[in-house]
């Protein structure tokens, strides 16, 4: 296996390979990003709905099937900003989503196999770039391109899992490399290909231990996570889900749709499929099993052939060498440690919060579950899977 294979590289990981400030989109998308530029002043208004119902329908449904991928990932930023602000922009959300935004959401998502809303990879894996091109991807050097309201909060809860994603392209590399591995019996190459991982592991929790020093769980609450909701699952949509106008294919039923989320990542994903870690049934391991399918095509095929190909498990657990088993156990706890640091995250900045904001439910996820319960037992069968 070869990250570039799949669009990734050990510097970026899941990262874009390109920087969205340095994309042009075509002329006909001026007013659409015109509007996603002023975003923060139309939601600020009260009425961004009376905006954003002004926009042109741009018709690139055509476009998208030509246009490069940088221009159509791009563009589906904008758009999937521009439509949940649209939902969830004022005190009632709506039951339909008109088709000046419907169709050419549709149309980015179609070409890209992906849901027609915000999607992790539009939040945050194409949603940045560097302030000094000379420099590395490091929270000191990195902007968020395209913000709801914008501000501090909101910047950094998307740069720190810029940086967490940008870090994560060693476990990635190494994960790739380690099925070959593995297969040649190598223990000695496995062991240091595993130690580095642990060091990469720990350059990741370090950004993710930074959350709080710039993002207030108070302002995450109320002025970032209100705007990245979906539709599944959720009390605030009537008719459970919403309608996109003006699609055919959707026969004017409403869609029931899963919210961009943290565990729309694939860092965990690859590393249990790497590790051949499993969970047992239960509502997060189903939600996560849909989720899947929210991920970019190409992330999507990485972590099925991990876990298509990897031995790794049955190899370190046949080999005598203890340097090798400890190594390998040292990654499984540092999955299991990075699923703690977002257990605490999901109870200070979520399940402690008191709602009062539409669909904005402390018990429930963006992503649409009842999640504190699930987390923790996701946590306890990872570390349990260690060996002995």
């Amino acid at each position: 296996m070869e990250l570039q294979d799949y669009g990734m590289s050990r510097e970026r990981g899941y990262l874009s390979h390109y920087e969205i400030d340095e994309i042009t989109l075509p002329e006909n998308l001026a007013p659409i990003i015109q509007a996603a530029g002023n975003l923060s002043n139309l939601l600020t208004s009260g009425r961004v709905r009376n905006f954003l119902d002004g926009l042109p329908d741009p018709e690139i449904a055509d476009w998208t099937m030509t246009a490069s991928e940088e221009l159509v990932r791009t563009a589906m930023v904008h758009y999937s900003f521009l439509v949940q602000a649209y939902v969830w922009g004022e005190p009632t959300p709506p039951a339909c989503l008109p088709a000046n935004l419907a169709r050419p959401i549709c149309a980015l998502a179609e070409r890209l196999g992906q849901a027609p809303l915000l999607p992790y990879s539009g939040y945050v894996l194409d949603n940045w770039y560097r302030l000094d091109k000379s420099g590395p991807i490091t929270l000191d050097n990195i902007a968020m391109h395209q913000n709801f309201l914008g501000g501090v909060d909101e910047n950094w809860f998307v740069l720190v899992h810029v940086a967490i994603e940008a870090e994560a392209g060693v476990l990635l590399d190494n994960a790739a490399k380690l099925v070959g591995v593995s297969r040649a019996g190598d223990a000695a190459e496995a062991t240091r290909l595993l130690l580095e991982m642990d060091d990469a592991w720990e350059r990741i929790y370090g950004h993710f231990a930074r959350m709080p020093e710039q993002c207030d769980p108070y302002i995450y609450f109320h002025r970032v996570r209100p705007y990245i909701h979906g539709w599944a699952n959720n009390p605030a949509l009537a008719d459970g889900g919403l309608v996109y106008e003006g699609i055919d294919r959707f026969e004017g039923k409403p869609q029931a749709l899963r919210g961009q989320t943290g565990s729309q990542s694939s860092i965990v994903p690859a590393m249990d499929a790497l590790f051949q870690v499993s969970h047992s049934d239960d509502p997060l391991r189903s939600f996560l099993d849909e989720l899947h399918q929210y991920r970019p095509v190409e992330h999507r095929r990485f972590i099925e052939d991990l876990a298509a190909k990897s031995t790794l498990r049955d190899f370190v657990s046949s080999c005598e060498d203890q340097g090798l088993k400890d190594a390998f156990n040292a990654c499984l706890e540092q999955s299991a440690r990075f699923r703690t640091r977002h257990l605490e995250y999901a109870a200070s900045y979520i399940n402690k919060q008191a709602g009062s904001i539409a669909g904005n439910d402390p018990d429930v996820g963006t992503g649409g579950t009842p999640f504190m319960k699930y987390l923790k037992k996701h946590r306890d069968e990872n570390r349990a899977q260690v060996i002995g």
